[in-house]
């Protein structure tokens, strides 16, 4: 894996998350710096927020959930996809029911809140606007597109693996996906046909991350890619466990976690934990 595109795609969707969920004013025509690379914004992402049965009014929560860029000066295309701010309460409370995969009907089964979360999901406020696969094509952009990536976080990764689907099978373009704390988004069908679709997976997950072994086997199977993070350092002689960042259950997962254990790993420069979660 090429840890510096994995840093800087897991960037790509921090400047998702850095956007207001309420605020849908729509990004398109502004420049975002993210890393080393500067991209134009192409289009903000919008969808109905993840209800549980514990919260349902969630789910008629219209939010901004991420932005289509594309690299100034070039022609590579980033789709980010932050994810839901309701997290622990969908661990807490979701049924993990599956229902027919929307994207092709021989794909499997997919989990039903995360399909619904996808189906909401468009590149404008009107429901009537392109969603995010509709807008993939090369008329969407100035330069001619070279590459697609789509990457997302948390929920937000179950969501882009879905999207990585779907402009695989529906659009012109092969893309790439990087996903971060993503959880098992479908069932084992599900996962043979993304698996022969989208080869160009990475999947990247902390190994004591809980959401990333959610929802459980057998009915639900990862996607090919992992790459996994250990948050611990671990020497034999002597025997000594050092932990890199706190271990609580929210530092385990959020994404800037992922981004310092990774930093870490690429010889760089280091990202910065949140304060709370320094070890």
């Amino acid at each position: 894996m090429d840890l510096n595109k994995a840093i800087l795609f897991g960037q790509a969707v921090n400047a998702a998350y850095a956007i207001d969920p309420h605020d849908l004013n729509n990004r398109a025509g502004t420049s975002q710096q993210i890393g080393s690379v500067n991209y134009d914004v192409v289009s903000s992402i919008y969808g109905n927020d993840l209800s549980t049965d514990a919260n349902p009014e969630r789910g008629n929560d219209f939010v901004s959930l991420g932005l289509v860029l594309q690299a100034a000066g070039a022609g590579d295309v980033v789709v980010a996809v932050r994810g839901t701010e309701g997290y622990l309460e969908w661990i807490h409370d979701a049924q993990f029911l599956l229902k027919p995969c929307p994207i092709l009907p021989t794909a499997g089964a997919t989990e039903d809140g995360f399909t619904a979360m996808y189906l909401s999901m468009h590149t404008g406020t009107d429901p009537n606007s392109p969603t995010v696969a509709q807008f993939i094509k090369p008329q969407s952009f100035q330069r001619p597109v070279t590459s697609v990536t789509i990457c997302g976080h948390s929920l937000g990764g179950a969501l882009a693996t879905l999207l990585a689907l779907d402009v695989a099978v529906n659009g012109i373009f092969f893309p790439s996906a990087y996903t971060y704390a993503s959880p098992r988004t479908g069932d084992p069908q599900f996962v043979r046909t993304y698996n022969h679709l989208v080869p160009d997976t990475t999947r990247i997950a902390n190994r004591l991350d809980v959401v990333p072994n959610l929802p459980f086997p057998p009915l639900y199977e990862h996607v090919l890619g992992e790459f996994p993070l250990n948050p611990v350092n671990v020497t034999l002689i002597p025997f000594k466990v050092e932990p890199l960042l706190n271990l609580n259950v929210v530092c385990l997962h959020i994404l800037t976690s992922y981004l310092h254990l990774l930093s870490l790993q690429s010889g760089g420069t280091v990202l910065p934990l949140e304060d709370n979660c320094k070890a």
